[in-house]
């Protein structure tokens, strides 16, 4: 009975729409005050222990950095900087929307942040110039998926705590395949647009003057995650306190070099910043307390048994997570299933020689890509509300966006060294 319960409550509350937070909390009392001999308190205890974790500040940090970076004009100049270089290009402002999520990486951290923010800026200037509004709400979507493992992403900082995996060298690992997400995506996009006949944002290639003019002027920006990582790597600084950095530094580059931030913005950003925080530490606690159960009735040991009676093989098995991944991210929010289904996943693949670096980049982009399939995709539903498409429209438009997200996972994958071989080089 104290293992069906909890399931059956949690389960039950999803299905009728309960916030994931109150329904992995409501699962966790149940069993606490089922179970006999574990005192009821000891919901309390688990619940609010793990936000005295030091590793977890850097989520709030990251979160106010890429609100002000949006707020500083940052985004604006990373926009200009895209054009001049793939803009006179078919299907340019197409183009732009991808290369500038690949640029926003280093900055936000946040793949529904970076939707939302170019569904609002990025679609409604690609409709005037004669692309479909649902072909452009798609990739807006599809290319914030690279701003969930460019570094520094808060999926692999959420990673990196609960499976205890260096921060460092997941954000490091994050690089080449997001990279590669990039490259994929720029060649969908360039061959549905000739195709559909989208044409470039600029007439004529912008002159070099022009290019390195942008670049110069973006250059401030561009320097963010070169000196987080570089900082976290030589040992300046820990993630979390690259966090607190980066607020500092966006901040004086936005108030006293780009000067388009409002230093009395600043509270109302921190409030906001504060909301978009609670939400995903209220995840991280009902799911610990959720978690506690799974360890007493021993669901972890229990659901390894039961995959490693398939395969033993870690291609196979990683394969297998990956239809895993994809089809929990479709019916629950990519946060949520990141907290729950690490510290089930990861300590099942680590004996059998799968790096967890490489696992964590495997599972981030997983959840991420799923936040773009129906029925309950975060950021398909973002970009679909903001630009006024019908989720039906988007799944139709979307159909070679998919095909290269299912490159890019297979790829990753199955070519570890596409993870791995950027954090050896620098750590060895």
């Amino acid at each position: 009975m104290t293992e069906a319960l909890p399931l059956l409550v949690f389960l039950t509350l999803l299905v009728v729409n309960a916030p994931v937070a109150i329904a992995l909390a409501a699962g966790a009392l149940a069993f606490f005050m089922a179970a006999q001999g574990v005192p009821i308190r000891l919901f309390v205890q688990r619940f609010v222990a793990v936000t005295e974790s030091f590793p977890l500040l850097a989520v709030p940090f990251f979160i106010l950095a890429g609100l002000i970076m949006n707020e500083a004009g940052i985004t604006r100049r990373l926009l200009v900087l895209a054009e001049t270089l793939v803009g006179h290009m078919v299907g340019g402002l197409a183009r732009v929307n991808v290369l500038l999520s690949a640029m926003m990486g280093g900055m936000s951290g946040s793949a529904n942040a970076d939707a939302a923010m170019q569904s609002a800026m990025l679609v409604p200037e690609m409709e005037r110039r004669g692309y479909d509004r649902a072909f452009s709400a798609a990739v807006t979507a599809f290319s914030a998926v690279i701003t969930a493992i460019i570094p520094p992403s808060i999926g692999l900082i959420l990673y990196g705590f609960l499976a205890n995996v260096s921060i460092g060298r997941l954000f490091l690992a994050g690089i080449v395949p997001g990279i590669l997400t990039c490259a994929l995506l720029l060649l969908v996009v360039g061959r549905v647009s000739r195709r559909n006949g989208y044409p470039p944002s600029r007439a004529v290639p912008a002159r070099a003057r022009e290019r390195l003019g942008a670049l110069g002027d973006a250059v401030w920006a561009l320097m963010i995650p070169v000196g987080l990582l570089g900082g976290i790597r030589l040992g300046w600084y820990t993630p979390t306190e690259a966090g607190a950095i980066a607020v500092v530094y966006a901040v004086l580059i936005g108030a006293f070099v780009y000067r388009d931030l409002k230093l009395a913005r600043l509270p109302g950003l921190f409030v906001e910043a504060a909301v978009a925080t609670s939400v995903i530490l209220l995840i991280i606690c009902a799911a610990q307390a959720f978690g506690f159960f799974m360890a007493w009735e021993r669901i972890p040991t229990r659901l390894s048994q039961a995959i490693l009676a398939v395969s033993d093989n870690p291609l196979v098995l990683l394969l297998l997570v990956n239809l895993l991944l994809l089809a929990v991210g479709t019916v629950l929010e990519g946060g949520a299933a990141l907290v729950i289904l690490t510290p089930l996943l990861a300590p099942l693949l680590a004996p059998l020689g799968v790096d967890p670096v490489h696992f964590g980049i495997v599972v981030v982009l997983n959840l991420t890509v799923a936040g773009v399939t129906p029925p309950v995709g975060t950021l398909m539903f973002t970009a679909c509300a903001i630009s006024r498409v019908r989720p039906a429209d988007f799944v139709r438009s979307a159909g070679w966006l998919y095909a290269a997200m299912a490159a890019v996972l297979l790829l990753v994958t199955v070519v570890p060294a596409l993870s791995l071989w950027l954090p050896g080089l620098v750590y060895g």
